[in-house]
């Protein structure tokens, strides 16, 4: 399964810059260090289509990538420590908060996790204000590679405890650097879609 082609559309930094043309909204939503713009890159097979930074807190808007004309994958400000003043981060959490009240933007929700960690009180309450949407969710447990063949299962059982998760909500092991998961995850974004 392949992308054909991927355009930067606009980075919103207001509820009004958010498109509403009818596509399919997939978005993502992760830690700022959790190698959000990694795993998108991965699934475009490109190298630095969205932009991965040095430091966390790369993505301070959000920002809309169209794929092959038919949906738009939406990148949120990564949450949790990065660098930047608290009125800063305050802008971020009402951008995000106002992006999960329209209720008619989201397709499918994508949360991104570290594998090696237990997620964080942050991770916890992204992963409820993407269950109380009630559209499909999945949660991708990045960094796969870090980890050795025994420590999977038990971390992804972690995860799924920890964010309270029902069978319903898929996580699946991935890895942005080798490419595990990709498949897996286009496959539900496409399906989302149609």
């Amino acid at each position: 399964m392949n992308i054909q082609k991927a355009e930067f559309i606009r980075s919103a930094a207001r509820r009004a810059d958010f498109p509403r043309d009818g596509l399919p909204q997939v978005v993502f939503a992760g830690r700022s260090n959790v190698g959000k713009s990694s795993v998108i890159n991965r699934l475009l097979n490109r190298k630095n289509f969205a932009r991965v930074g040095n430091s966390p807190g790369k993505t301070t808007h959000i920002n809309y990538f169209l794929i092959d004309e038919a949906l738009y994958l939406v990148d949120l400000p990564g949450y949790g420590y990065a660098q930047v003043s608290k009125a800063e981060k305050e802008r971020w959490g009402n951008l995000i908060q106002s992006w999960f009240e329209d209720q008619a933007l989201m397709t499918l929700g994508i949360m991104i996790v570290d594998a090696r960690h237990k997620p964080t009180a942050d991770d916890c309450t992204m992963a409820s204000w993407f269950l109380e949407t009630g559209k499909p969710f999945a949660v991708v447990a990045n960094k796969l590679d870090k980890l050795k063949r025994l420590e999977i299962e038990p971390n992804l059982a972690r995860i799924r405890e920890t964010l309270g998760l029902n069978s319903a909500v898929k996580v699946i092991p991935f890895s942005a650097e080798k490419g595990t998961g990709r498949d897996e995850l286009l496959a539900l974004i496409f399906k989302s879609g149609k």
